[in-house]
């Protein structure tokens, strides 16, 4: 069939050739690597942005290491705190031996002694015990300095108090609510 085209004929369809070959490559073949390039060029900054904090934070590896040992060796020391029991029957049951045995030592006399339902607060299990004591006022001091300088953790949630005789306002009682903690690392276990 081009043979039976004249040489003009010829000329113009290879030069159009040419031409389509021409506009196929650059928009099959160069065209795509250019957007790449320039896609690519637009990723530069925000790629070396991460670098650089990458090896910020291996530069800070050493710190962040011994920031991390001692906040786990704080945690530690505050998880002595903690009621060691496995169950919440049995911790709050040493809780009220506790806070019993301070009440004893402060020469405060136990009228009564309860305890309140545990709230749940995540990995950590409150576990309140309501105590009424009748006291004088510096073994009520006595009695809850004794409570904040404890080895666990003894918070008071809810301290009330009421004179016993209005004509001789010596003698209190004192209704307590102290909560002791427990730390779940699985269901119905503690951590020592």
């Amino acid at each position: 069939m081009i043979g039976n085209l004249s040489r003009r004929e010829r000329i113009v369809v290879g030069l159009a050739l040419a031409v389509g070959i021409l506009l196929g490559g650059w928009l099959l073949v160069i065209e795509p690597i250019l957007e790449h390039n320039r896609s690519a060029a637009e990723l530069v900054p925000a790629r070396e942005q991460v670098l650089l904090q990458r090896r910020e934070l291996l530069a800070r590896h050493a710190a962040i290491t011994a920031d991390l040992d001692a906040t786990m060796k704080r945690f530690d020391k505050l998880a002595e705190g903690f009621l060691t029991s496995a169950t919440p029957a049995v911790a709050a049951a040493e809780l009220q031996r506790l806070v019993k045995d301070m009440a004893a030592q402060a020469k405060t006399e136990v009228r009564s002694e309860r305890i309140l339902p545990p709230a749940d607060h995540g990995e950590l299990l409150e576990i309140p015990v309501e105590i009424a004591v009748s006291c004088e006022i510096r073994q009520l001091v006595d009695l809850l300095a004794r409570l904040d300088s404890a080895p666990k953790l003894l918070p008071v949630q809810d301290l009330k108090i009421r004179v016993v005789n209005l004509t001789q306002p010596k003698d209190l009682l004192v209704t307590l609510t102290v909560s002791g903690f427990l730390l779940t690392g699985a269901p119905g276990k503690a951590k020592t």
